[in-house]
């Protein structure tokens, strides 16, 4: 190949397109004949891999991007993993181009329209070009049908600090279109707080505010008997109480044995833990609120639970001690 066509195939994972190959001084028969004799893959029309084998996941992502021509942006999911807040990869790759465009969209590939993207950007030489954390995260909440889903982009990407509260509320308020709008003048700001899950916020949300046990602080460091850093969801740090969150929806089986030393070492540090899952916090709130009331009157909590609603089961069980824990949930300490 031509030295710039070859550059520019570093560059892009092995992955040209046929505008390029033109440029670089290659003839039309020269193309066909590489493809021809297998020492290039035709991926797209006029989007060649220039090697043999499978084609890979970053090969595949330029050549979407380059498929859909000047402007084009890998968005939605795809961006997502790319900017890591999402852990796995869409089996569809999607790209977003300027609304004044219209791109036919090949096999295994979502053509979005907008007219917001921000003006041209330079990446670095390497990464495909794609939206960027605010442009991401708000093009998934305008698509989501789930209000879980908008809670899940939003409090994660503050928790992996991919965004500011200022940065995303910008983001949003340029937008004319953007459903779920009114749901985020309260999820952003929680986010940026320390809420950094659907758990944690449906656990704010629906057991703490709504029964008025007392204000925790999120994210508390701490410092692990092997001198790593680590946090703790929430902690009623004057009485010595600390809610850990966790459920098998959000939370894989394979951390149980870190969950547990950090059970013991708050233990070791004079703390009690009470651990939360996904049913206690969604489907007996009332009961993991009185629970958690209980455990704070013992270490010298003088206020009262308030009912989320007329049938709060957490007042109808009265101020003593609960009967058991909520299903799920686990006390650990003194």
């Amino acid at each position: 190949m031509p030295v710039i066509l070859r550059e520019q195939a570093k560059y892009q994972a092995g992955v040209i397109t046929r505008v390029q190959a033109l440029r670089s001084g290659l003839s039309r028969n020269a193309i066909i004949s590489k493809v021809r004799h297998g020492r290039w893959q035709q991926v797209y029309r006029g989007i060649y891999a220039t090697f043999t084998g499978p084609v890979a996941r970053d090969a595949q992502l330029w050549a979407a991007v380059l498929y859909a021509g000047p402007g084009a942006r890998l968005s939605h999911e795809t961006a997502a993993e790319l900017i890591r807040l999402m852990d796995h990869r869409s089996p569809i790759i999607h790209v977003t181009v300027p609304a004044s465009r219209q791109v036919v969209p090949p096999r295994g590939v979502v053509i979005h329209r907008s007219t917001v993207l921000h003006a041209k950007w330079r990446f670095a030489r390497g990464v495909p070009p794609h939206t960027f954390a605010e442009e991401t995260i708000l093009d998934l909440v305008h698509a989501a049908t789930d209000l879980d889903d908008v809670i899940a982009y939003v409090t994660g990407a503050f928790g992996r600090n991919l965004t500011s509260e200022a940065r995303l509320r910008r983001e949003a308020v340029g937008r004319k279109k953007l459903r779920w709008r009114g749901g985020l003048d309260k999820i952003i700001p929680a986010g940026a707080g320390g809420t950094h899950s659907v758990l944690e916020y449906r656990y704010d949300q629906d057991v703490a505010e709504a029964h008025g046990l007392p204000r925790v602080r999120k994210q508390v460091p701490f410092t692990k008997p092997d001198g790593g850093r680590g946090y703790r969801d929430r902690a009623h740090e004057e009485f010595g109480l600390i809610i850990e969150l966790d459920g098998k929806r959000f939370h894989p089986g394979e951390h149980r044995g870190a969950d547990e030393n950090r059970d013991n070492h708050a233990t070791a540090s004079g703390h009690s833990t009470l651990r939360f899952g996904w049913i206690d916090v969604t489907r007996r709130a009332c009961e993991s609120a009185k629970l958690e009331a209980d455990a704070l009157r013992e270490r010298g909590w003088a206020g009262t639970l308030r009912p989320c609603s007329p049938a709060c089961r957490a007042v109808q069980m009265g101020g003593g001690r609960s009967p058991g824990l909520a299903a799920g949930a686990r006390a650990v300490g003194r």
